[in-house]
């Protein structure tokens, strides 16, 4: 697919970090799949692997960690 952002890019399959911040807490994933652009490296996430992050972020910031990094692990079908 062609980059909504930069509008000159190509998107293709790789793997980029994910980081969310919520007040003072900060949740970095690392290795998430995700389809990036060759131009600028805008990430595209999709809906199995996006409600996977939410999980993830809505445990970590409940849990009280300020800073919390995770190695994705494969994704329940």
């Amino acid at each position: 697919m062609t980059c909504v952002i930069c509008k000159t890019g190509i998107t293709e399959q790789s793997h980029k970090s994910f980081m969310l911040e919520k007040g003072s807490s900060i949740l970095i994933v690392k290795d998430v799949p995700a389809q990036v652009c060759n131009q600028c490296g805008e990430a595209y996430f999709d809906a199995p692997v996006t409600k996977a992050l939410y999980t993830l972020a809505e445990n970590s910031f409940k849990s009280g960690a300020e800073l919390e990094i995770i190695k994705l692990g494969p994704l329940a079908a």
